[in-house]
């Protein structure tokens, strides 16, 4: 008798009667053997406390080596996302909550600690009370929105978050007329042109002014956040909320309490965002409308997408990425560094072995230096323009090679923007072959997205080219890693 056929797809279905981990041995070791696979053990050995002991050691040097402006710009508004992006994280990372609403919590926090403490209302309340307060009232607020989330999953709840956020952003447009009885009419929250002249944190008369006085309060209020945030996910109840998220049904058959799980992570989500709420009104003195609505929401997503849902170390990461890297952006010579290093380290931890990212480097160096020596001889004008840099002596190695190894056109506005759409179209194919093809076909659609880079894209680094990388850096990620860089992939069987 002869065996039946295995089906096309059976490769990707378990196997009975077959151990799968060991089945699996081979490719788990050739994953290893590269570059992301060492960096990976490398991660997965070293202590919790001292991945975050190297985190704090870095960040405590940086007001050290910066200036003022610098230190605003980089460090305190990224420990701003972080601190939004862990209470996210408890709501979407530890319990598997879809909540669009999030940043409203920011901004009532934020309003609130405004109106304890500031000129807008004469109030002037200590930041050791007005704080408590503040998150007190905040988590209230998340557990009453979470009330909703013990009957809707999913979209639904999604949706209901989301009406939650537009609601937020028409009541404070519209609190400055509100009339109340006996008291008249009261101005809560100014009304479109929000509430200014916030107070800055003021701890027993210790008061935080200088941008190096709120790097570290806010660098501080991190790490102790980060620290009980890992405490609950170590405890049981963290166990119990991890559950939830793999699969309610099933966490709801084993006698875990589901619907006190949810109200749980909602009040604390909530109260970790209305305490940066606080930090945010203290830091920026005011709090505006504009401020806390949908582009504010899709950063906080992208930095927990990008260093991966659930993980601690990830938010960190993430947070560092989405602000600092739009920052350096800003200037054509950083932006020029970041794009190739980042096309070097893409494929370092893409490309499994050594041999394969020293052919893929190899061909797109050497494809750029024919292309652009054929359409030197056969037509000058594609190689008429030049690109500048810095007078640095890396800073010029770079410029030159740029110059002599991509086609430069004296206008090639129109033919940069046809390059990025094919860039894009060979990206999405690149995706969907395997194998020898994928090699041949990688150097090719790197050389087009540099040529569109150097002739459109570096021009516009202060506006919507920031967006555009950030956007494919994100699709690439989900692509090649779904969990984010530090987050864990989740295993189903299909």
């Amino acid at each position: 008798m002869t065996d039946a056929p295995e089906r096309p797809d059976s490769g990707d279905r378990p196997r009975v009667g077959v151990d799968e981990w060991v089945a699996r041995h081979e490719e788990r070791r050739e994953r290893a053997t590269g570059l992301r696979g060492r960096a990976e053990e490398w991660w997965d050995r070293t202590p919790v406390v001292a991945r975050f002991g190297v985190f704090v050691i870095v960040a405590a040097f940086f007001p050290l080596v910066t200036n003022d402006p610098n230190l605003f710009r980089y460090g305190i508004t990224t420990l701003i996302y972080a601190l939004l992006a862990l209470g996210l994280n408890v709501v979407v990372g530890f319990a598997g909550l879809l909540d669009l609403g999030y940043v409203a919590f920011l901004g009532f926090g934020a309003y609130f600690y405004g109106i304890l403490a500031s000129n807008h209302t004469g109030r002037h309340w200590q930041a050791e009370l007005a704080i408590p307060v503040v998150v007190l009232a905040t988590a209230l607020l998340g557990f009453i929105i979470g009330l909703p989330s013990r009957r809707l999953v999913g979209d639904y709840l999604a949706i209901v978050t989301l009406f939650f956020l537009q609601a937020f952003a028409v009541f404070v447009n519209n609190a400055n007329r509100i009339t109340f009885p006996y008291f008249g009419h009261v101005d809560l929250t100014g009304g479109p042109n929000g509430l200014d002249q916030i107070d800055h944190l003021n701890f027993f008369g210790f008061k935080l002014v200088s941008n190096t006085s709120y790097f570290y309060f806010t660098l501080i209020s991190l790490v102790v956040l980060m620290a009980a945030l890992y405490l609950l996910s170590s405890s049981r109840t963290g166990r119990a909320l991890r559950a939830l998220r793999e699969d309610p049904l099933a966490a709801e058959a084993m006698s875990i309490p589901v619907n006190r799980l949810k109200l749980l992570s909602f009040t604390l989500g909530a109260a970790a965002a209305g305490f940066t709420g606080a930090i945010w009104g203290a830091v920026y003195t005011g709090a505006f409308p504009t401020d806390f609505d949908v582009p504010l929401l899709i950063t906080v997503y992208a930095v927990l997408l990008l260093g991966g849902v659930g993980s601690l170390a990830g938010v960190v990461f993430g947070a560092i990425v989405i602000n600092v890297v739009p920052e350096l952006l800003r200037d054509s010579n950083n932006a020029r560094w970041i794009f190739y290093l980042a096309v070097v380290f893409g494929l370092l931890f893409g490309l499994k072995q050594w041999k394969k990212f020293i052919a893929v480097l190899g061909s797109l160096v050497a494809l750029g230096l024919i292309v652009h020596a054929i359409a030197d001889a056969a037509w000058p004008r594609m190689t008429a323009g030049h690109v500048s840099g810095s007078s640095s002596t890396l800073g010029h190695g770079l410029t030159w090679f740029v110059n002599h190894w991509m086609l430069l056109p004296s206008h090639a506005t129109k033919m940069a923007d046809f390059a990025f759409v094919i860039a894009v179209a060979l990206g999405v194919i690149l995706t969907e072959i395997k194998g020898i093809w994928r090699l041949v076909l990688l150097p090719v659609v790197l050389y087009i997205a540099a040529f569109a880079w150097e002739n459109r894209l570096i021009q516009e680094t202060a506006g919507a080219t920031r967006l555009i990388l950030l956007g494919a850096l994100l699709v690439v990620l989900m692509n090649a890693r779904p969990q984010g860089l530090f987050g864990t992939a989740r295993v189903e069987i299909v």
